[in-house]
């Protein structure tokens, strides 16, 4: 997308439609019209970006599965207006944090300060960082310090924060939605292995076809605004949330699920390729987000259980950073994204 999809999303208090929920004892009502909402998300999201309808898709899996999302593409296509779109359209409010490599711990999460009163006594109070709100936008997480960049892991996995020995709780839903720019590496910190695993999803973010092209440079130099407006808010979409867990799963689904972690591992694999040039697997938390992301497409597309469609077009986004390919000085392997897909036509056999 083009730089000028940046521009800030007018936001509006007005719901774009009925985000009641049906009753909890009609579970298929209560899909259906989980299934209707998810659609008026899109049609919201889609007013503001254009032609990155995979993106977009992979985005609210992340959200629906209730985990976090690595997006990773060049400057100018619109992975900062597609964050602040989302949390528009899903009613979660947002923060920005625009990571460079002064920026310290204390800045995400916050900080104690001593307040004293008019009779002289003094005590601590802590004031809340930019961390403290349902979506957070991590933008090129990789600019900060690996010491900054772990101020997000245990947020990213229990909801909680610890400052001065203090246990904070932060909003519910919560999520992570970081940027990465794969272009210029210089004066970037890697994020660790232990970082990238608390990504649900990492999502590669394309250039657009020509016709999507012509359509950004048209829609957005003129002079009328996007108004995009929420579909959803956070007690909704919790709710929902819910009912991808509850989503039942088939047989043969979980059957592809774990063959398809298992043969990724060298340890376990039957493949010589793997046994060969991965130098370490996906975790058992990898097959946990494939599961649920899975029971989220399913509920995206209207369908009340998950396929083996969804374990192929969500392999890769769930596997590709859980995994580590070694130097291949010939130049013959596999690329990880081809190893990975070969993968998937053996387990899903």
């Amino acid at each position: 997308m083009s730089e000028a999809e940046n521009a800030p999303v007018p936001e509006s208090s007005t719901p774009a439609g009925d985000v009641s929920q049906p009753s909890a004892s009609d579970p298929v009502a209560q899909a259906d019209s989980a299934i209707a909402a998810l659609d008026q998300v899109k049609s919201e999201i889609g007013k503001a970006v254009f032609g990155q309808d995979r993106v977009i898709e992979l985005v609210l899996c992340s959200v629906l599965a209730g985990g976090h999302a690595l997006l990773i593409g060049a400057p100018g296509l619109a992975k900062t207006r597609l964050v602040e779109t989302s949390a528009t359209a899903l009613g979660l409010d947002t923060k920005r944090i625009q990571f460079t490599p002064d920026l310290m711990p204390g800045d995400i999460l916050g900080s104690e300060v001593m307040d004293e009163s008019s009779d002289g006594d003094r005590s601590f109070r802590f004031i809340q960082g930019p961390i403290f709100t349902r979506l957070l936008m991590a933008d090129e997480i990789n600019r900060a310090s690996p010491r900054t960049q772990s101020a997000l892991l245990q947020a990213m996995q229990e909801r909680q924060i610890t400052v001065a020995g203090v246990h904070y709780d932060l909003p519910k839903p919560f999520h992570v939605l970081a940027t990465q720019n794969p272009i210029e590496q210089e004066g970037t910190y890697p994020l660790p292995e232990a970082q990238l695993d608390r990504f649900l999803l990492k999502i590669d973010v394309e250039y657009p076809d020509a016709d999507t092209e012509r359509r950004i440079l048209i829609e957005t130099t003129g002079a009328e605004a996007v108004n995009v407006v929420p579909a959803l808010d956070a007690e909704r979409l919790i709710n929902i949330q819910q009912l991808v867990r509850q989503m039942p799963v088939p047989e043969k689904v979980l059957d592809a699920v774990v063959r398809l972690v298992r043969e990724a591992r060298p340890e376990q694999s039957t493949d010589t390729r793997v046994k060969q040039r991965v130098e370490w697997g996906p975790s058992p938390r990898a097959g946990q987000a494939l599961m649920l992301a899975s029971r989220a497409r399913a509920l995206l597309r209207g369908r009340l259980a998950p396929s083996i469609d969804d374990v192929e077009a969500l392999a890769e986004p769930a596997l590709s950073h859980r995994m580590a390919m070694s130097y291949d000085p010939t130049g013959t392997a596999p690329t990880l994204k081809q190893l990975i897909a070969d993968l998937v036509k053996i387990s899903t056999l």
